[in-house]
């Protein structure tokens, strides 16, 4: 990203905002997503070997990268969490939970002061682990309970059982608001058909070249909160090189991602951000200074070219996410 022009982070932590969720519960409008720890195979071709001096040497060395890969996390997330996010996305699926129970351990805040995220891996779904793995889940955050519960994808044939276990879990007082995520209108519809339970959010793709029109307005209509995730579309050139994106930038002293925040924020979204250093994490919570208008809004909205970028929730192999 360009270098962004702040006016120093004094009054961004003072600022943090916050919706006001269906249930009754609140999330703040941003939310870190440090997302998992990649584990790299720096000799891909060593468990084919017939030596075990080889094998051994690449089960170290692994380790060894994976160990330094997680403190580089560790430190990220706590960082992240010092600079003012407290909205905290995480998936079982990552792998990630305990790396971020350490990383709020390193912070200067209270477990109580953040909202703890984490979502039902696919796996936990088709093998009907969710409990299990929700409870190690909460085992690793070293915490008696989660901010908010979802389920990763809606799994065919599976995702509503899962959403009935996530009411239980609520119901049993192990979490505070439940949502889904990757959930298309008819998905949303099923669940409410089956259980009479709506979730109070749905975190799903959406940026400026993918605004999902028809699910955004579905959402908002039925008082479901968003958080969106991609939410700016990868800085793709597509939309960092449109003049009105440049015009903007310049208007406001801001860079073109924090542009695009403010606009999901301005439209009631949680944009989930990846941040990783801290010039980003800075930059990403410096937009609480500045309103877009009505007008430059609708002109973002029109830079929709229905261009999905990650994966599309009714024609994809669940088996591999």
């Amino acid at each position: 990203r360009d270098q962004p022009r702040s006016r120093g982070l004094g009054d961004v932590y003072k600022r943090q905002e916050y919706f006001k969720l269906r249930d009754g519960n609140k999330l703040p409008v941003i939310a870190l997503g440090p997302g998992a720890v990649v584990r790299k195979e720096v000799l891909p071709y060593a468990h084919l070997s017939s030596n075990p001096i080889v094998k051994i040497g690449q089960k170290v060395v692994n380790k060894l990268i994976y160990e330094k890969e997680s403190l580089v996390f560790i430190n990220n997330v706590a960082r992240g969490i010092n600079l003012g996010f407290e909205l905290i996305d995480n998936s079982a699926a990552y792998g990630s939970s305990q790396l971020v129970r350490m990383a709020i351990l390193k912070s200067n805040r209270r477990r109580e002061e953040l909202f703890l995220t984490t979502r039902v891996s696919n796996t936990a779904q088709r093998e009907h682990r969710v409990r299990d793995e929700f409870f190690s889940t909460l085992k690793a955050f070293d915490t008696n309970y989660v901010d908010l519960l979802q389920f990763h994808w809606p799994v065919t044939d599976i995702y509503v059982e899962t959403w009935k276990e996530i009411i239980k879990l609520q119901q049993e007082g192990y979490v505070k608001t439940i949502g889904v995520a990757n959930c298309n209108i008819h998905h949303l519809e099923t669940l409410y058909n089956e259980t009479g339970v709506m979730p109070s959010l749905n975190q799903f793709e959406c940026h400026p070249l993918f605004t999902q029109k028809e699910l955004v307005d579905y959402c908002n209509e039925h008082g479901i909160q968003i958080e969106a995730y991609t939410p700016i579309a990868r800085a793709d050139t597509r939309m960092t090189r449109l003049p009105l994106m440049k015009r903007m930038a310049e208007k406001y002293k801001k860079t073109i991602v924090q542009i695009v925040i403010r606009w999901h924020i301005q439209n009631g979204r949680i944009p989930i951000v990846g941040a990783r250093h801290k010039k980003n994490q800075m930059a990403d919570l410096d937009v609480f200074d500045f309103n877009l208008t009505d007008d430059e809004l609708k002109a973002i909205d029109a830079i929709n070219i229905n261009s999905r970028l990650r994966y599309d929730p009714d024609n994809c192999d669940f088996s591999i996410l």
